[in-house]
């Protein structure tokens, strides 16, 4: 493994279906827009509540990424 210069930025997914589809849509989103992303670490978990059921996840992430040239 080389040595690598990474940025990290954090990102909130959403699903109503659970909180795995919710870490896999906002990866798949946000690799549309950031290169070369090389992990993922969930920071929270939440979930949204209506009658007496989870009716939506929210999941926040960290995103590392290496920087061109490193």
């Amino acid at each position: 493994m080389s040595d690598h210069v990474y940025k990290m930025i954090e990102i909130v997914g959403s699903s109503a279906t659970s909180s795995d589809d919710a870490v896999r849509r906002a990866i798949e989103f946000a690799a549309g827009s950031v290169r070369e992303m090389r992990w993922a670490e969930v920071v929270e978990t939440r979930a949204h509540i209506e009658n007496q059921k989870i009716a939506h996840w929210q999941v926040k992430l960290k995103i590392g990424f290496t920087l061109e040239g490193s």
